[in-house]
């Protein structure tokens, strides 16, 4: 991500939980992810995930459950912040009554990740012990790509953090034209690098970083308002946007 995009979202990072469309959103990709996933509960137990581009951690807190650990990753210092906030703070009692259990398994890391061989990546979330060379069986990235500038470097990058036959698997709103720009308000176009994935870019990139079994399909649909006029601040109207989920597997 660029400088921009952390300076946008250290300011956003107090308040991004109560954004509503965020909130959709993350439930929508988080269902995208699970209805792909093992549904062996034993299997996806044994998981390993790294979430890239994790802002408050939504989408981190609600795979932990499943799986067995989490390392959370995102260059802006105050998302980061608020994802410790809520691992240090008592989880809500769960809708059945008693008490909530603390969150063990997810490991928050401040990192512009460039090297599958970071030493932060090596912590092991539940051990808390490090394991140099550490590698993960999903890597997960929602609302991410389109801050990216380089997607090549990216997901190379994505795939040397994979163990043999790990799968990636990212959740981005769809460019189907130039209507794709109202996503986002004039007013947070810092660190906007695409308004969207397109389908045929997407399939290549994930082929030539490596993957194997590479999918591109629409995932669900967000509604959304957008501005009456372009920079106008004034949200009107609802569009709804269509969500690409890219998935591959590394082979080897």
């Amino acid at each position: 991500m660029t400088d921009a995009s952390n300076a946008r979202f250290n300011t956003e990072a107090l308040s991004w939980d109560t954004n509503p469309d965020v909130q959709r959103a993350t439930a929508l990709a988080h269902a995208a992810y699970l209805a792909r996933l093992p549904s062996d509960p034993a299997v996806l137990s044994t998981y390993d995930v790294l979430d890239l581009g994790c802002g408050t951690g939504l989408l981190s807190l609600a795979l932990a459950p499943a799986v067995r650990s989490v390392t959370a990753v995102d260059p802006a210092e105050g998302m980061i912040d608020a994802l410790r906030a809520k691992l240090a703070s008592p989880p809500p009692p769960p809708p059945e009554g008693g008490k909530g259990l603390p969150v063990a398994n997810v490991s928050p890391v401040c990192a512009l990740l460039q090297d599958p061989d970071d030493p932060r990546l090596a912590v092991d979330p539940v051990t808390r012990s490090p394991r140099p060379g550490r590698r993960f069986d999903l890597a997960v990235s929602h609302l991410v790509l389109h801050h990216v500038p380089d997607l090549r470097s990216f997901f190379r990058t994505v795939h040397g953090c994979l163990a043999p036959g790990g799968r990636l698997m990212v959740t981005d709103f769809e460019n189907f034209g130039p209507e794709a720009r109202k996503f986002h308000p004039e007013s947070k176009m810092d660190g906007v690098e695409r308004h969207g994935l397109r389908r045929d870019e997407m399939q290549a990139l994930l082929e030539e970083a490596g993957f194997a079994d590479v999918s591109v399909e629409t995932a669900f649909a967000l509604e959304k308002k957008v501005e009456t006029e372009p920079g106008s601040g004034v949200m009107g109207p609802s569009m709804v946007f269509p969500f690409l989920i890219c998935q591959g597997k590394k082979t080897g």
